[in-house]
């Protein structure tokens, strides 16, 4: 069943130029721990209510995943969106909001590119290079922290959880990522992400500190698997949008 829903919302994503067609706010950290780091991590809000994380790739574009714009299946209007930047506790942070018709979906990705005015905070690093099986990641957001009701326990604090890249063909990953396809499958190491978690980064860890954005949150089962957009595989996409080279 998981599989086939996932092949019914990427073939919408294809009818609608990347967007899934989804409503309910997938994953935030349930049994992560809190972030002391993440300077490009970004809430967004939908009418003044958490409903998604994103990430600052540039000082006037956030990238996040193409369903946190969508209700039932329709858009939703950039007044009603508004994004908290600046700070891991997001009841400190500074607001932004869309510029208005400046927002842009990847056609085979479930990612979301979203013009804002310039912002004075730290941008993340995009991958050129694939993500490997056997790779630690660190996810990052400011979703659930509980199962149930996920809207009654988001986190006000960034948090995060460590995952390991497996295989696609992994039969675990059935209807978190295709193989051949442009997401990629992680298993729970520390924490998995869940709703309000969507379209957060996905970080390398490396030895020196420096983390790199290796791919967009967009699904997990709540317990042990979650699947993510593959950054790499959209850099052209990417680079066309905002117009420079990373």
């Amino acid at each position: 069943m998981v599989r086939r829903v996932r092949v019914l919302l990427l073939t919408a994503l294809l009818l609608v130029t990347g967007a899934l067609m989804s409503s309910t706010p997938a994953a935030a950290v349930i049994g992560g721990s809190t972030s002391t780091y993440g300077p490009w991590a970004v809430r967004m809000l939908v009418d003044g209510k958490p409903e998604c994380t994103a990430t600052a790739i540039d000082p006037e574009w956030i990238i996040g995943a193409s369903h946190c714009f969508f209700e039932h299946a329709d858009p939703i209007a950039d007044k009603r969106i508004s994004f908290r930047v600046g700070n891991l506790d997001m009841t400190k942070g500074t607001t932004v909001h869309p510029v208005p018709g400046g927002r842009r979906g990847a056609a085979e990705a479930d990612m979301m590119l979203v013009k804002v005015p310039p912002m004075t905070i730290p941008t993340a690093r995009l991958a050129t290079s694939p993500v490997k099986p056997g790779q630690r990641v660190r996810q990052y957001g400011w979703g659930a922290t509980c199962t149930g009701d996920e809207n009654a326990c988001q986190s006000p604090v960034l948090k995060q959880s460590d995952l390991r890249v497996v295989r696609p063909d992994d039969p675990r990953c059935d209807g978190f990522s295709v193989p051949g396809g442009t997401d990629f499958c992680m298993e729970k190491v520390t924490g998995v992400p869940a709703g309000g978690d969507s379209g957060g980064p996905v970080m390398s860890i490396a030895p020196n500190g420096t983390e790199t954005l290796l791919g967009v949150f967009d699904t997990s089962d709540r317990e042990r698997i979650a699947g993510a957009g593959e950054i790499s595989q959209q850099l052209t996409w990417i680079r066309s949008v905002i117009g420079k080279r990373q």
